[in-house]
């Protein structure tokens, strides 16, 4: 099955010269276990997302982790064989690490649904695809809350990654931050987040950003890749870039706020 792009020419650039736009090809690269990157418009938060992708050398397989937006298909979804048809060409599921996946994973289901129309991960590729142009992917989408989904599928990510030694693999979280507030109400908010972050810290990630009202459509995947890269041996965690909306927009009296990180 191939899956068509949703967003292509609206949210993201098309063309390999658009992209280099976003990035920093003079940036230093870095070898990591995950990331974290913002997935709206790249009007808004290629930048940010961008100037990541530009720290990392490639890698040969992304599994990406996303929030569920359209409410389609089963509470954590793998999209485990297939090809991603994207402007840069076509992108392959790996399927071998998936299968490993879903293998170890008690709540993961198989489902194409609930990334028909899901844009949180596709605006991630076209930079996947500029640096690694090889580079297959295994895409999930969670819409469960429960912690011990979160922590199921940390564990079957994880341990599919250790079983594939030879593979050169890289865990994108895919979220965005504080939405609809006010540009300093935004930063405060999100500060709160991104220290727990920092410090892999991913129960009281959830705790902080329920607790204070934190309106990050994708804590949930953020936590489940926290897990994951400790049990990977995650040790430290960089900010690359944090921004909101009004940055580019002008309105700061209601701005969504961006942050890029990685996890080492």
């Amino acid at each position: 099955m191939i899956r068509q792009p949703v967003c292509a020419g609206t949210w993201y650039p098309t063309k390999k010269e658009e992209i280099e736009k976003f990035l920093d090809l003079s940036a230093k690269k870095t070898e990591a276990i995950s990331c974290i990157c913002p997935h709206a418009g790249w009007m808004y938060s290629g930048k940010v997302a961008g100037n990541v992708y530009s720290r990392l050398v490639p890698y040969q397989t992304y599994v990406l982790i996303g929030p569920n937006h359209t409410g389609f298909g089963p509470s954590a979804s793998i999209y485990n064989d297939g090809i991603w048809q994207m402007p840069l060409g076509k992108i392959e599921i790996d399927t071998e690490l998936s299968g490993e996946i879903l293998k170890n994973s008690e709540f993961l289901k198989p489902d194409k649904q609930a990334h028909s129309r899901e844009h949180c991960l596709e605006v991630q590729l076209p930079f996947i695809q500029y640096f690694s142009p090889q580079a297959k992917i295994v895409p999930i989408v969670i819409m469960s809350d429960e912690f011990e989904v979160i922590k199921d599928i940390a564990v079957a990510v994880s341990q599919a990654i250790k079983n594939f030694k030879n593979k050169k693999v890289l865990m994108v979280a895919s979220t965005d931050m504080t939405h609809y507030e006010s540009h300093e109400y935004a930063k405060k908010q999100d500060k709160l987040a991104i220290e727990k972050i920092l410090s892999l810290d991913a129960e009281g990630l959830i705790k902080t950003v329920l607790q204070r009202g934190i309106s990050m459509c994708g804590v949930f995947p953020t936590a489940c890749v926290i897990l994951a890269s400790k049990l990977l041996g995650a040790k430290d965690v960089e900010l690359v870039k944090y921004t909101t909306s009004g940055e580019v927009s002008g309105d700061y009296d209601s701005v969504v706020g961006y942050a890029g990180l990685i996890i080492m």
